[in-house]
C-alpha cells in the first residue's frame, strides 16, 4: 500500500507543477496498472490468484465476467468515497482485504477440482462485495491527492478502473499459463493445481491477518 501512495504522489506532484488535464488518460490508467502489478502491493494479486485457480482457459468467458465485476465493485466503492456516499475506517479496510483474499482461498480450496457456479447470483455478489472492500483500501488517497470537486474527479477515476481491469487480465492470463504448463507438462491435475496455489494464497495472507494491527 505504501508504494502505491508512492506513485500517486509523484502524479500529484506532477499536477502542482502543471495544469491538471483531465483527459490526459495514460496517466491514470497507468496508475490503475500498477496499483494491481505494484509487487509491493501484492494483495490485489493475491486474491486474483484465489479467484482464478478453479478456472482453464475454456472458461475464459466466467473468469472474465467476475474479473469485470471485482472491478464494478472497487470502481463503485471508490465512486461512493469521492462524492462523500460511504467511507469506512481505513485501519477497518485494511483487515478486510486479507480477510476477502483467504475467504477466496479457502472456496478454492475446498472445492478443488469441481467446477465453480461462477455465474450464479450469489458468486457475483459476493466478488462484488469484495471489489467495494478492496476499492475502499485505496479510495480515500485517490480522493484525497487530487484536486478539484468530486465530478472533476470521475473522468480519471474511470480511467485508473480501466487501467485496473487490463492489468487484473494480465494477472488473470499469467495464471491460466502457469495452470496450462503445471496441467499439460508437470502432470498435475486441476484439482491439485487448485489445492497447491490455494494453499499457498493462504499461507501467505494469514500471517497478513494475525500480524495486523487491529488486534493491538
Amino acid at each position: 500500500m505504501a508504494n502505491r501512495r508512492d506513485g500517486i504522489q509523484k502524479i500529484n506532484r506532477k499536477f502542482t507543477t502543471h495544469a491538471l488535464d483531465m483527459s490526459d488518460f495514460w496517466i491514470f490508467f497507468q496508475t490503475g496498472l500498477r496499483h494491481v502489478l505494484d509487487i509491493d502491493g501484492y494483495d490485489h494479486v493475491l486474491f486474483l490468484i484465489a479467484l482464478t485457480v478453479p478456472y482453464n482457459f475454456k472458461d475464459w468467458k466466467r473468469i472474465l465476467i467476475l474479473v469485470s465485476v471485482f472491478t464494478l465493485g472497487h470502481t463503485l466503492a471508490m465512486l461512493m468515497s469521492v462524492f462523500g456516499i460511504l467511507s469506512i475506517k481505513e485501519s477497518i479496510v485494511e483487515f478486510l482485504i486479507p480477510l476477502t483474499i483467504l475467504a477466496t482461498a479457502l472456496y478454492s480450496l475446498f472445492t478443488a477440482g469441481k467446477m465453480p457456479k461462477s455465474g450464479t447470483s450469489a458468486t457475483l455478489f459476493i466478488t462484488l462485495f469484495f471489489g467495494l472492500i478492496h476499492g475502499l483500501g485505496f479510495a480515500g488517497y485517490f480522493k484525497s491527492i487530487l484536486p478539484g470537486s468530486p465530478s472533476d474527479k470521475l473522468i480519471p477515476l474511470l480511467e485508473f478502473a480501466l487501467g485496473i481491469e487490463c492489468a487484473q487480465i494480465i494477472v488473470v492470463l499469467a495464471v491460466m499459463i502457469l495452470a496450462y504448463v503445471f496441467q499439460n507438462f508437470l502432470r498435475f491435475s486441476k484439482r491439485d493445481w487448485a489445492l497447491v496455489m490455494s494453499a499457498f494464497v493462504t499461507g501467505v495472507v494469514l500471517p497478513m491477518i494475525i500480524e495486523n494491527p487491529i488486534w493491538n
